[in-house]
């Protein structure tokens, strides 16, 4: 099941990433860069628990915090 979810984390992940490269407004750009790094929280968070790993939820909240803040500097 969770190898069904990392699937299809990484597949939207690269629609956002495409996304991010052709998008025709700086919006849509940092809209693509942001929905990449909550798909990438996602993906570290279900691959912890595929390979009974549960310590790397705290390193994906991590990450998830510091791409909200990244998001907020480069918003401002």
């Amino acid at each position: 099941m969770f190898e069904l979810a990392v699937f299809a984390i990484t597949i939207t992940m690269g629609l956002a990433l495409i996304r991010a490269i052709i998008g025709p407004t700086p919006y849509d750009r940092i809209l693509g860069v942001n929905m990449v790094s909550t798909k990438t929280v996602l993906l570290i968070a279900a691959a912890g628990f595929m390979r009974g790993r549960p310590e790397w939820l705290d390193l994906s909240l991590v990450y998830g915090l510091m791409s909200f803040i990244a998001l907020l500097a480069v918003l401002r």
